[in-house]
């Protein structure tokens, strides 16, 4: 009896320090800062027409919203260049970033630069997102 206490005991214990380490553990990460990769496939024949929204509008609407853009890139393989851009935002936590998108998704400009760069129909066919923290070996901490 004294050892199925015991062990009873000690799985208990073992549980509440999981418990709370994994606590610990998740809400530091909702306040890590979180890097955001994007990539957006145009549709056809409106790669240049995506370029320019974002070289022209959507990345100072991005800083007002508190969304630093770390960088853009174009694909080089053959079957991506045509029709794909990739960014990256950096954002202070994952509270942050969803509150910079629900802000800039309701912003008027934005609105606006959208409606008017789809006036001759939509330039964006898909949009695949990952939200991603940095490792501790990673200089981009």
């Amino acid at each position: 009896m004294h050892k199925v206490l015991k062990t009873t005991a000690i799985s208990l214990f073992s549980l509440a320090i999981g418990v709370g380490v994994g606590s610990f553990f998740s809400s530091s990460a909702q306040n890590e800062k979180i890097f955001e990769l994007r990539t957006y496939k145009a549709t056809p024949g409106n790669l240049d027409n995506l370029h320019a929204r974002f070289r022209n509008h959507t990345t100072r609407i991005f800083g007002n919203h508190g969304m630093k853009v770390v960088g853009y890139w174009s694909p080089t393989s053959e079957e991506e260049r045509g029709d794909t851009l990739v960014y990256m935002l950096e954002h202070a936590s994952q509270e942050a970033a969803d509150a910079s998108w629900r802000a800039f998704i309701q912003d008027p400009e934005w609105a606006e630069v959208a409606a008017a760069s789809n006036a001759n129909g939509e330039i964006l066919g898909g949009i695949e997102r990952k939200y991603m923290v940095a490792t501790d070996y990673s200089p981009m901490k």
